[in-house]
């Protein structure tokens, strides 16, 4: 059984997700989180005494087990990388689609917004990346990639979707991550046949 304070703290966490999602993360209050989470006042600092900060921490974290699930469950329904990273950018794309092209990639926004300003938030953003780079190697060297091609490919592959993400967001079209799809594919299929895989 989870307790109150446990369920408070979550509901917090993701508000604070959702909110970096759409409005970043400096034009989010942190009133704006406690309405929205259906919080009591002063629960943000009962459970992140150090405020936004530490509450946007947690946040990218939340982001970052996310997108681990969804490489997970890509790579378990499909055995192939190349397939897995389509059913994950197709599973990415349907998500920026339904709503309207209002959610992104928190990890690149507060990146881009306070990497430079908040080092707390800067090591919980490269943390965020690293988390998705080790599985996405993962599965390609258990797809017969040697471990260093696996590490440098699967830099650019996080790095293609944050892209894409991003340049989708502005055009509000999907066709970036339709392309960012195909191309990690014919990568990964192009690294394969490289290496005799």
């Amino acid at each position: 059984m989870i307790s109150k304070g446990a369920q408070t703290k979550a509901r917090l966490t993701a508000s604070m997700l959702e909110l970096i999602q759409t409005h970043g993360y400096a034009g989010t209050g942190l009133n704006a989180v406690i309405e929205h989470a259906q919080a009591p006042k002063g629960s943000v600092y009962f459970h992140f005494p150090d405020g936004k900060e530490e509450l946007g921490a947690a946040a990218i974290e939340l982001a970052a087990r996310q997108f681990e699930t969804l490489i997970a469950e890509a790579a378990t329904s499909s055995g192939d990388p190349a397939l897995a990273a389509r059913v994950a950018i197709e599973e990415l794309t349907r998500i920026v689609s339904e709503s309207d092209f209002r959610l992104g990639c928190p990890v690149s926004v507060v990146t881009l917004e306070m990497g430079a300003d908040s080092e707390r938030l800067r090591q919980a953003c490269a943390a965020a990346f690293e988390s998705w780079i080790i599985p996405t190697a993962s599965l390609l060297e258990t797809a017969g990639l040697p471990a260093p091609q696996a590490r440098d490919l699967a830099h650019v592959i996080v790095s293609l979707i944050e892209g894409a993400v991003i340049v989708s967001r502005a055009t509000r079209s999907t066709q970036p991550l339709v392309c960012a799809a195909a191309v990690v594919t014919g990568l990964i299929a192009q690294r394969r046949i490289e290496g005799g895989v």
